[in-house]
């Protein structure tokens, strides 16, 4: 049976099952997904082979990264394809081609910085990319709070943020991305809001109305919309409360909520969400939602279960 999820003028058709994967391999679960310009998807998963790559109908096309990353956490793609892949565990984001050949490293592999010292890295989320400069900027994320700037070459330009509540500070700075006039947008997790700075570093204003933002992606699909995927408020999660997530929310620049999807408590089934932790859109304003649902839900059972952690949304209208 067909499962659609609509909110307000928005409308979607869930893609149950839609990558087919290599016999015996699994995700284990989906940290991130990302999208090239010709609409593959990149799945940064947290199983044996750790990027897998796919066709916008699904079919799985190669991997790669097995002797390189330690954990799964964030994917970002150059405008000229080229790849982010941001490795918590490791402490480091590596740029790679296509193939999966390394061009760049920012961190020190296996070297973290001290815990909340404020230097790069400790346990780095993701990263985005300015429009306009290729500049590249890092969340970084559970042992910092931080947002560290580079050039495209990696020279650190400048870092900003501390541990706190007020504008500016961050409880777990846990993703980011930029519009096209080059603004900062950073999913600050724990203090349940999305905050916005200029290219500088410097606080602009803040969203307040979402439950764990973790996912965090600007489309410019016909228009600019930022797409979040929150991870939900503890309190009812268990009993399936509705208006607290998981869900997948859709905001327009402004700060407006134009459309919630899922958001009626978790659940395996399709159409409702375990752990919405990294999130993109393609072309045709599809949705992909990588969810850490083994993290959250899989590993708690008895005995531990995998459960989906995929799905695509296609754009009906």
């Amino acid at each position: 049976m067909t499962t659609i999820l609509e909110s307000n003028n928005f409308s979607y058709e869930v893609a149950e099952d839609w990558a087919t994967l290599p016999d015996g391999w699994s995700f284990k679960e989906v940290a991130a997904v990302g999208v090239d310009s010709r609409d593959c998807v990149y799945v940064f998963n947290r199983g044996s082979h750790p990027v897998m790559i796919f066709n916008r109908d699904g079919r799985f096309l190669r991997s790669w990264g097995e002797d390189i990353f330690k954990r799964a956490h964030g994917i970002t793609m150059g405008p000229d394809d080229t790849v982010y892949c941001t490795d918590d565990y490791d402490h480091t984001v590596r740029k790679c081609t296509q193939e999966g050949r390394v061009l760049l490293t920012l961190g020190k592999s296996g070297n973290p910085a001290p815990f909340h010292s404020g230097h790069p890295f400790n346990r780095c989320t993701h990263v985005a990319l300015c429009p306009a400069t290729g500049n590249i900027y890092v969340s970084d994320g559970y042992g910092n709070a931080r947002v560290h700037k580079y050039d495209p070459n990696g020279k650190h330009l400048f870092s900003w943020g501390t541990s706190g509540t007020e504008q500016g500070q961050f409880n777990i700075v846990h993703n980011i991305c930029t519009d096209s006039d080059g603004y900062v947008y950073v999913a600050d997790r724990e203090n349940q809001r999305i905050q916005i700075f200029n290219p500088q570093g410097q606080y602009e204003h803040q969203w307040i109305n979402m439950a764990k933002p973790c996912g965090l992606y600007i489309s410019n699909h016909r228009t600019q919309l930022c797409y979040v995927g929150e991870l939900g408020a503890a309190i009812g999660a268990n009993e399936g409360a509705p208006g607290l997530g998981p869900r997948v929310s859709i905001y327009d620049l402004q700060g407006n909520v134009l459309a919630r999807l899922g958001d009626t408590g978790p659940g395996n089934i399709p159409g409702r969400f375990l752990a919405p932790h990294g999130i993109s859109v393609d072309s045709y304003g599809d949705i992909y939602v990588g969810e850490v649902s083994w993290t959250s839900v899989g590993s708690k059972l008895s005995p531990p279960k995998e459960l989906r952690s995929l799905q695509k949304l296609i754009n009906l209208i």
